[in-house]
């Protein structure tokens, strides 16, 4: 049986995309075989990837890593859906072609979304590239503010979307950027921090949608 296509989109550049991806990742990998792959040509994911694995070891990594870019990344994910259990997708913001491969193969699509009017307006064209393709959508609060009442007032303007809203906010900590930096994550640099368990129940909440199906 084939494993499920998780991708993450959003068309706004500087969304926590990729960071949120990486660490996505490794909490699945905790105990299930992983595979992430990189659309983005930027090529964060791979920097980050290249990282782990001169920490780790290449004995030791814990995730399967490959590029694909065009058409090429629909048939990638799929292809490493066959001997892993997730793929993780990073994808690219601001390019409807390079995105539009990697949606139609995924199973879910997280979309993080910043709670500001900005990020607000590029996660509707987000959702409408989603929709063209007939897949499911969830949104993730992303770098919640620590100001409640913001982060509130633009909840209630996400959920008017339409889109299933995660119930996992991710905060907005410095945390994350460091950990990335040297090819790891919140999970193992601060394992019981409010980072660690944000991504941890984010992640529970992800599988549990798969698995019923959709968002």
């Amino acid at each position: 049986m084939a494993g499920k296509v998780l991708v993450v989109s959003q068309q706004k550049g500087g969304s926590g995309k990729t960071t949120l991806t990486a660490h996505l990742a490794v909490a699945l990998a905790k105990g299930l075989p992983v595979a992430v792959l990189d659309v983005d040509p930027q090529g964060s994911l791979g920097q980050w990837f290249e990282r782990r694995e001169q920490r780790l070891g290449e004995e030791d990594i814990d995730l399967q890593f490959r590029t694909a870019s065009g058409w090429g990344a629909k048939r990638e994910a799929r292809s490493l859906a066959r001997d892993h259990a997730i793929v993780v997708v990073d994808t690219p913001p601001r390019s409807d072609l390079e995105t539009r491969h990697a949606i139609e193969a995924a199973d879910l699509v997280v979309v993080p979304v910043q709670p500001t009017p900005v990020d607000l307006w590029a996660t509707t064209a987000t959702l409408e590239l989603i929709a063209k393709s007939e897949r499911d959508a969830l949104l993730v609060i992303n770098r919640a503010l620590a100001r409640a009442g913001t982060t509130d007032q633009m909840l209630q303007a996400i959920e008017k979307l339409g889109a299933t809203v995660a119930q996992t906010q991710i905060g907005n900590r410095v945390a994350f950027a460091t950990s990335m930096g040297i090819g790891g994550t919140v999970l193992e640099a601060a394992p019981k921090s409010k980072a660690a368990l944000e991504v941890l129940s984010l992640s529970v909440e992800i599988l549990r949608v798969i698995e019923s199906g959709g968002a």
